[in-house]
């Protein structure tokens, strides 16, 4: 099984980010299962949204403790929340900063990606939302998904414009991480 712990604030797309990743996983042919945990439902308060996936049902239904991987999708969060509290040995974050942001140190085996996912939105949706750039710079560094996957996934969820900058966000999250290698 692997699991997947979205750290952001409200309105930030958690949710719709676990959905996604969900389906995509499901498109693969596995057996995701994706929710959110948040406190006072109010935009900005900080919450969490959860992905499990397996070769067979998912019947496990507590938090995300010790995740394989983490995405931050509001860096700020870091400030006050240890974001990689439990990721495995070799787990993988994925970051919504700017490059030369101020990181903490991780274990040896863990890797960090940095992704200006925010400034990646901005240009192609026009809207301050990284998280589907960043389910495409999840999908490069850590080889769960393929591209042509989440493309699918993203031509299922949007319409129109909000299809067009979503893909392209997805596209370059992507290669933003495959640029690094």
């Amino acid at each position: 099984m692997k699991e997947i712990r979205i750290h952001a604030r409200a309105g930030q797309g958690a949710i719709t980010t676990a959905a996604l990743l969900g389906y995509a996983y499901f498109l693969k042919g596995m057996y995701p299962y994706a929710f959110p945990n948040f406190g006072a439902a109010r935009m900005g308060a900080p919450m969490n949204a959860f992905v499990r996936v397996d070769t067979k049902l998912v019947r496990l239904r507590s938090q995300i403790y010790e995740p394989d991987y983490v995405i931050v999708v509001d860096a700020t969060l870091m400030r006050g929340f240890n974001c990689f509290s439990g990721l495995k040995e070799d787990g993988i974050a994925i970051i919504n900063e700017k490059e030369g942001a101020n990181i903490p140190k991780v274990k040896t085996k863990q890797k960090i990606f940095i992704v200006p996912a925010t400034d990646i939105a901005i240009k192609t949706i026009g809207r301050p939302l990284g998280n589907t750039a960043l389910i495409g710079a999840f999908a490069a560094a850590t080889g769960e998904l393929d591209l042509d996957t989440l493309l699918e996934v993203i031509k299922k969820r949007f319409t129109g414009k909000a299809q067009e900058g979503n893909i392209q966000a997805v596209k370059q999250g992507y290669e933003y991480i495959k640029s690094l290698h």
